[in-house]
């Protein structure tokens, strides 16, 4: 895992990196959180193919106990990726819901989700 920090207006942002899985399970997500919050990050970027599947299944809690934490924190989060091919209208409406606010977004592009985490 890679942490690439992006410095806008001020603002230090985390884009973490990695080629496997690195959220499996909500205590990674937990860890991965804590991690950042005290190398002084408060706004972060992962990649969803870097997040099991099992996040986007929201019967299983993972999603809402990860997010929650980040919520807690007032951690700005932003989850990369390609959510076109989610079939369940809940993680749809979830992602819908989300993507109103500012605290957690799920976004197609790193310049995207730079620009939502600069302001």
């Amino acid at each position: 895992m890679i942490v690439e920090t992006h410095i806008i207006k001020l603002i230090q942002i985390a884009e973490v990196k990695a080629e496997g899985l690195i959220i499996q399970s909500s205590e990674d997500g937990l860890d991965l959180m804590g991690d950042l919050y005290y190398q002084g990050f408060d706004r972060v970027i992962i990649y969803a193919n870097t997040i099991t599947p099992d996040f986007f299944n929201l019967k299983n809690g993972i999603a809402g106990e990860i997010l929650q934490k980040f919520a807690n924190y007032r951690m700005r989060l932003v989850i990369v990726g390609d959510f076109s091919s989610l079939k369940k209208q809940s993680i749809k409406d979830f992602i819908f819901e989300s993507n109103k606010g500012n605290q957690v977004n799920f976004l197609s592009s790193i310049k995207e989700a730079l620009n939502a985490l600069a302001n």
